[in-house]
């Protein structure tokens, strides 16, 4: 399912048009993002949580050349699905 078929499917289910629907999926995903960069989570009950994962610098090697290269610190997005979702996807 790509964006639009998911501001489809949800402007069925709420009855408003599709407009509206595009509109405030776009303000809600807006939000998470500035939450995340913020640094804080997003916790919606029942269906997961959306947080920042810092990965420190690290040593790694090239698997070409076995040379060590230094690969920087790094903040990622990250889910972790709540119990009724993944029961919900469990059936």
């Amino acid at each position: 399912m790509n964006k639009a078929e998911l501001i489809s499917a949800a402007a069925a289910k709420t009855g408003l048009s599709k407009k509206d629907t595009e509109k405030a999926m776009s303000a809600i995903l807006e939000t998470v993002t500035e939450a995340l960069v913020a640094g804080d989570k997003v916790q919606l009950v029942g269906f997961g949580v959306f947080e920042v994962k810092t990965r420190e610098a690290r040593i790694g090697h090239n698997p070409r050349t076995k040379a060590e290269i230094k690969i920087p610190a790094s903040r990622l997005p990250q889910f972790k699905a709540g119990k009724a979702l993944k029961d919900a996807v469990a059936k």
